[in-house]
Formats: structure tokens, sequence, C-alpha cells
């Protein structure tokens, strides 16, 4: 098979709108002379596949078309042997034109062709009767009928069947009129989204590079953009852009687009693999899924009871991935890949059977990011979790399931962080946050109860007790609770939570200080009160006293009462005359205008004499 070939130009903008529509259909059904018959381009690449006249891979081509604008066509082939080819065409496009012939009418890969679009969720389609030339009216408006029955009972439901023959040419303006209509009710893709480009081609051309092909579903690609190839998580830099056979500064999705990657080998990236923007996507080998029947055949197994089981493939984008599956309830189940593959929540896919030749089922990813089901009865529970998930994105419901979550986890499981309670990049659930608050009060009373002469609870034992994975968390648990904190410790609401015994003793040395501000207790006062260095570090911890040496303790707001009687003295001052002015002993008066020295509350001179500095620095207290 011949290499394709690529011509690079001067980088242009394309104003105007593009689309992209993909074929399916039974083998031989004429998609490939459809798409030849409407651009003017030959979409089979290779010359085995001229020679054969089979598509074997997928094909590609572009027309202009009035009252559409440019539109892409991914041609895929039709015969069973090929449809993984097929679904990593029609895998990332959001509308198809289904082909069937005229003169055969509907056939086993019309079948499996419709059973993917159903599973994949394709809204939007058209029905092309092909070689009418060959068919009778009778024959034509039955085959017309009963394809049209098939398509009704899958999400496309109504579609619009147009009649054409690409030998004679007749059909072919009402097809475009038709397509055209059909186009004009495509949804608008987010041009704001994370970027998730499937590769379905790689190849290389000589002085450029490795380029990948694949359909832009939504999001913006631009050269010289940064983006990580999914299957090693390799940055990666966009050297060119080319898109429906001219070069772009950008693209917007839904587009075509190929893409020149700078410093990769075309050994390192192949069909399946995607083009992501950094941290916009979640790597998942694990999925928990709704399965969908909508129109699947009889392999399905909430039609026919058949199960999950054997060598099945998902289906996701351009990729297929071995698949064990199991079930937890009548239409939930947990996925296991051979490989993670870059998802979002509400995304489609579909598990294929390729030994029997059928679709199995559709699915809709409901989460992306599952706990394991370790204990007995988990798979029951998580069941019922799923139970209530509709598939679709609900960050809010997200975060209420997980009780908390980072937003940049959130972000790439495909979900806009809520309005939440937040500490750094965490976010709590109000609800969960509660809970946690009222949990924070029982284990600091326990707390307290136990460590009687510990004014609180440090902050790292009660992240520990809460299962949190920072301490900014417990913070903004602590501020719901109402609970204090001190000195790195969540403390009461309310008192000192000192033993009574202690309380009555620190309030008899306060009431001795309230005399004497600083006259600190002499050590026979504190035996004589109970008071030893535990019962001292506790009321210290609690901010009852203030410790400015060992064994002196004084009321906490006697570092700041000495500042102003200290200010009174004619400046700078001794040590002999602080300790007059302040009615205390040098026990007493050096540590504590040392202490005052370090919080720069006053300042000391070469001779030892010292001054109260002009400015407030914090208080002083240990």
């Amino acid at each position: 098979m011949s290499q394709p070939q690529e011509v690079v130009s001067q980088p242009q903008r394309l104003a105007q709108p593009q689309h992209v529509v993909a074929t399916a259909g039974h083998v031989d059904h004429g998609k490939s002379s459809l798409v030849r018959a409407l651009t003017g381009m030959e979409p089979d690449r290779w010359a085995e596949e001229r020679r054969r006249g089979l598509s074997i891979d997928l094909g590609f081509a572009w027309t202009d078309l009035p009252g559409a604008g440019r539109v892409a066509f991914v041609d895929v082939p039709g015969h069973e042997r090929f449809v993984a080819n097929m679904l990593a065409g029609v895998g990332p496009v959001p509308a198809v034109l289904l082909v069937v012939a005229a003169d055969e009418g509907w056939m086993p890969q019309s079948s499996e062709h419709l059973d993917a679009l159903a599973a994949l969720g394709v809204r939007h389609g058209l029905l092309v009767l092909s070689r009418a030339d060959l068919a009778d009216p009778v024959g034509l408006a039955a085959v017309r009928d009963d394809a049209l029955a098939r398509l009704a009972a899958t999400p496309m439901g109504a579609v619009e069947a147009v009649t054409v023959s690409t030998h004679t040419g007749a059909g072919l303006t009402e097809l475009r009129t038709a397509l055209a209509r059909m186009l004009a009710t495509l949804e608008t893709p987010d041009p704001a989204a994370p970027t998730r480009l499937w590769v379905d081609r790689a190849f290389a051309i000589t002085g450029a590079g490795t380029v990948v092909t694949g359909t832009l579903g939504a999001g913006q690609l631009a050269v010289g953009d940064e983006l990580v190839l999914s299957s090693s998580g390799r940055t990666v830099r966009v050297r060119a852009l080319r898109s429906t056979g001219e070069q772009r500064q950008e693209v917007t999705g839904v587009c075509r687009v190929g893409v020149n990657l700078r410093g990769l080998d075309t050994t390192d990236v192949h069909r399946g693999d995607a083009l992501l923007t950094p941290g916009g996507w979640t790597e998942a080998a694990e999925l928990d899924v709704r399965l969908t029947s909508t129109g699947l055949g009889e392999g399905h197994p909430g039609r026919t009871g058949v199960r999950l089981q054997g060598d099945l493939v998902l289906h996701i984008g351009s990729a297929a991935v071995a698949a064990r599956v199991r079930l937890l309830g009548s239409d939930t189940a947990r996925v296991r890949l051979a490989r993670p593959v870059p998802v979002h929540v509400g995304d489609r896919a579909l598990l294929r059977d390729p030994g029997r030749h059928r679709v199995v089922a559709g699915l809709v990813l409901l989460d992306v990011a599952p706990e394991p089901l370790r204990r007995r009865g988990a798979a029951a529970r998580r069941a019922h979790v799923l139970a209530s998930m509709t598939g679709e994105p609900d960050s809010a419901a997200e975060l209420a399931r997980r009780g908390l979550a980072r937003r940049s986890t959130l972000a790439a499981m495909g979900l806009t962080p809520p309005p939440a309670p937040a500490a750094g990049d965490w976010l709590v659930d109000p609800g969960r946050l509660r809970e946690l608050a009222t949990r924070l009060e029982a284990v600091v009373t326990d707390w307290c109860r136990r460590q009687p002469l510990e004014s609180g609870m440090p902050l790292p034992a009660a992240r520990a007790a809460l299962a949190l994975p920072t301490v900014e968390l417990v913070e903004l648990v602590r501020a719901e609770s109402g609970l204090q904190v001190r000195d790195g410790r969540v403390c009461p609401r309310s008192g000192t939570g000192l033993p009574e015994q202690v309380a009555r003793a620190v309030a008899a040395v306060l009431a001795d200080l309230a005399a004497r501000p600083f006259a600190a207790p002499e050590a026979a006062r504190l035996a004589e009160l109970g008071l030893g260095q535990g019962e001292l570090a506790a009321a210290v911890r609690a901010g009852l006293l203030v410790r400015i040496g060992p064994g002196i303790v004084l009321d906490p707001d006697a570092p700041e009462r000495a500042v102003r009687v200290l200010s009174g003295l004619p400046q700078p001052f001794t040590v002999s005359q602080a300790r007059q002015v302040l009615g205390t002993s040098r026990r007493v008066a050096l540590p504590l205008l040392d202490a005052l020295d370090r919080a720069g509350r006053t300042i000391r001179d070469r001779d030892d004499r010292r001054r109260v500095a002009e400015a407030g620095p914090p208080r002083v207290g240990s």
C-alpha cells in the first residue's frame, strides 16, 4: 500500500463553519461512491482499496456545501472484518449518512453499524437509499419503510430519507439540500472545552516529521499548543495544523484536522491514542457505567439475558481496548480495561464481541474514578448509588457523593466545580461539612477528656481523626463547628478546657496578679496551689497565663501593660529603674525585659540600657 501524501502550504484561517459527517452501512452499498459523487474526491486512500473496490480503512474527503459551509466526510468500511476500523471513524463524529442499497435492502452490516450508532448515542443522521437506478419503485418503497422504522427505534428517531443514484446523478441535489438541513440542527460545540483529539491515522512527512489526524469534536487547537499524549503521558508541541487541505494557525471543533507534532516519532503514536489538554481529562482503566439498549440488536443483555462475559472490546473515540465487565445492577456495571483511556463523566462508548461480530451494549459513563469494590456487599451498595445517577455531568451531585474533592479532579472528570466551601484546591459538600463539624466536636471533647492538661487537640491529630487529606481542611471544619483554635490546637467552644482543680488554681494566681501584676508567684505558691510544670503548660496553651521564663508566669496582658508603664520612664532606662517602676524583683524583671526585647517591644543598647520601641510588633507570649 502506498503512503498518503500531504502538501504543506502557508498557514491560512478558514472563516466558514466546518462539519464532519461519517458514512455507515453494509459492504458494497455505495458509501465511497456517494462520498466521491458529493465531493469530487477519492476517499479510498490505498491502491488495494481502489483495485478491490472495497474500503478497508477510513477514507476522508470534503466539499463546500451551500447553506452548510465546509463539510468533511469520514468514509468507513462496511465489511464485517473491518468493523473496528469503522468504529474508529464513527466514534468522534456527531452525524452520519446511513447508506442502504435500494436493490438489496437491509443487510447484516447495516444492523451492526446501526447498533453501533445507537450505542454511541448519535442523534443526527440521514437515510440514503443508493443504487436507486437498480431498484423497482415497489421494492424501493419497502426498503425505505423498513430502514426508517429501524432508525426510528434509535436515538436518531425520525430522519429524512433521500433516494440517489451515483451512476445517473439522480437525487444528489436533493441529498445536498437535506444534508444542509440536517447539519443546521447540530449543536455548536464549546470552543473553550478541553481538547481530546482521538488519533485515527499517524504517518510521517519528509521534512516535517510525524503527523496525526482525527476529528476534533470540541475545543480548539493552535500552533504552539502543548498537549499530552494519552498512551505515554508525554508532552508534545503542535508544530503545524492542517484541515481539509489547508494549513491553519488554529482550528475549532468540530473539524477534521492533521497535527504535525514536534519531536515525536511515528512509532510513539497509534490509532486509539489521544492528544489532550493537560489536566483536562481523567485517565481511567476502571469505569462505572450504565448499559444502554436503545436500538441494539438481540445481543444486548437487557433484551435476551446474555451475560457480559468473554473477550469483549470497549470502543470509545478511535480507541479499542480489551475489557472485562462485572454487572452491578440491572443496567449498571463496573468495566475494567486493559489500559487507561481519557474520559469524562457522560461520555458514551460501546462494548463489542469481536468473536460473534456484534455490539453487546452501549455505555454511558457514570463515574470515571470509582472506589474499589473490596468489602462484602460493596457491589450491591454501589449499584444502589449508580441507580440514582443520570450520566449527565452534575458537579454538585458528584461532590455530594464524594463528600470532598479537588477542583482539579472534578475538572478532569468533565465537571465544572460547583460553589462550595473550599480550602485551597479542595471543595467540601455543605452536608459533609456539617457532618465533619459534628464529628470534630466529638473527637475534641474526647481528646480533652483523655488529655486533661491539654488545652485542645493538635491540628494534625484532628486531621488524622477525621481522615482529612490536609490540615487546611481541619481549619475549614473547625470554623463550621464554632470551636476555637489556639496555638495550633482545636479547643472547646467555651471554657478553659482545663480540669476543674487546675482552673481554680489558675484563677487564684490571676487573683494574686490582679493586685500586683508583675509579682510572679514564687515556686512555693505554685506548689501550694498544685500547679506543676504540666499544669502551667496547659494554662499557657489555654491562653490563661503567659510564660516569660522557667517557672515564671504572668497575666497574658502583663507584657503590654509593662510596655505602657516603661514608656513613662526617661529613655533609655536601666533594669533597676524598670524593676522599681514595675514593682517586681530582678527574678521577674530580667526575663520580662528579655521577652520584650525578643518581641521588638523594647530595644537594648550596648550599655544594657533599654528604650521602648516606637512601633508595636506582636504580643509577647509563649
